[in-house]
């Protein structure tokens, strides 16, 4: 009987300890996304930290704004006692109003228009679009000016002298766009099935549009009316040139103030606008959430993508 050799089995494994290390490497982050990481709450910081300045100095009790006296509510209470600041803040919330409306009804048509028609004239339109979006303010509100003296002055057109109407137009010009691109995008993700199908069971256009295609599109035209409102919140360079007398809107107010010096009130009413930009953002999103949007969708969406 002749005898065997076992040859020894040698383990390939790692010994324990050596595959902690490797475990404990792996799940250590790269120096390049901890940077990363730094970099981008340094950058949050240097954008959010003004409004935060300006949200705390909205409870000063001093006279002047840059001068902390004390906390307390005496800006946001010297808001219903001075009829200049509810007069501002009144015309800017009707103007931001009416002109989201007007921005939503057009813009909507419009991005039906472009996202379900397929003639020559769409990337033309599209083109005209992207140039009202991209125009700086100051060279549409100079060129509004003019506009709208010629039209209320030498056609005798009335409704271009009243100051409201003028803000009205000038906020809508920049938002009909925005609108126009949230929905397009929304329906072209969408596709046209359904509304061939309603044209195949012999839906006339009208009724398929109400039917059909509004209800689709319903999730980006509520943003884009959102949106619209948010954006004429702020809209000073055209509100400093179109608006006349007794019809001064919230920017233009505190850009006339900047020269006396900025007081408390100017900051809490500031501030208000800022949460309700907040509110309006935070529904724009609820609303695109709610259609089953991702959040890749809903910032491609506002985004107008």
């Amino acid at each position: 009987m002749t005898a065997t050799a076992q040859t020894p089995v040698t383990s390939t494994s790692s010994p324990p300890r050596d595959r902690e290390v490797v475990r404990a490497k792996r799940a250590r982050p790269p120096i390049s996304d901890q940077a990363l990481k730094i970099w981008t709450v340094l950058v949050f910081v240097f954008l959010f930290l003004p409004i935060l300045v300006i949200v705390i100095y909205s409870f000063n009790t001093g006279r002047l704004l840059v001068a902390w006296n004390g906390f307390g509510f005496t800006g946001y209470t010297a808001i219903f006692d001075q009829p200049s600041i509810q007069s501002a803040v009144g015309v800017t919330l009707r103007t931001g109003i009416i002109a989201s409306i007007v921005a939503t009804l057009l813009g909507t048509l419009a991005g039906v228009a472009m996202a379900r028609s397929t003639a020559k004239w769409v990337p033309l339109f599209a083109g005209l679009l992207v140039l009202v979006t991209v125009t700086p303010e100051i060279v549409d509100a100079v060129s509004l000016l003019p506009w709208f003296v010629f039209l209320g002055q030498d056609l005798r057109l009335d409704i271009f002298d009243d100051g409201f109407a003028r803000l009205v137009i000038g906020h809508s010009l920049f938002s009909i766009a925005v609108v126009a691109y949230i929905v397009r995008s929304r329906l072209v993700g969408l596709g046209a099935h359904l509304e061939e199908a309603s044209a195949d069971l012999y839906a006339p256009p009208l009724k398929t549009f109400m039917r059909v295609t509004l209800p689709l599109a319903m999730p980006a035209v509520l943003a884009g009316g959102l949106l619209a409102f948010t954006l004429s919140l702020d809209n000073t360079i055209i509100s400093s040139f179109v608006s006349v007398a007794g019809n001064t809107p919230w920017p233009v107010y505190v850009l006339s103030a900047v020269r006396s010096g900025l007081r408390p009130e100017i900051a809490s009413v500031s501030t208000l606008l800022l949460l309700l930009t907040v509110i309006a953002l935070g529904l724009v999103g609820l609303v695109l959430k709610r259609a089953g949007d991702s959040a890749t969708q809903i910032a491609r969406t506002m985004a107008g993508n």
